[in-house]
């Protein structure tokens, strides 16, 4: 499950990144400079960087065996700016106490 964890935790900051520079490079050049290339770039990587972060996080979830209150939370952190960074703290954390408890032997009555 750390494996999951990691390729999730990565995903999340480069899609949080992306999405910053989406927001606070891209749209700003495009409506306020009237150029368009930087965020005809930015764009469409951080979506295909998306896509790719939405099946990891869908992997660590399913894994987990997390409510879908849970995998929501996953996918809004590539929506909202600085989210991602937030949301990945608390589901690594979380992750690694699930990943922690299934390792723990069941103690016998």
């Amino acid at each position: 499950m750390e494996a999951a964890i990691n390729r999730y935790r990565i995903l999340a900051i480069v899609v949080g990144v992306m999405l910053l520079m989406v927001v606070f490079v891209g749209m700003p050049i495009r409506y306020i400079g009237g150029n368009g290339t930087p965020s005809s770039i930015i764009s469409p990587i951080h979506g295909a960087l998306y896509i790719v972060y939405l099946a990891m996080a869908y992997d660590l979830w399913r894994r987990a065996q997390w409510p879908l209150k849970q995998m929501v939370l996953m996918v809004s952190a590539g929506l909202v700016p600085f989210l991602a960074f937030f949301i990945e703290r608390r589901i690594v954390r979380e992750a690694r106490a699930v990943a922690r408890a299934a390792e723990q032997p069941v103690a016998e009555v």
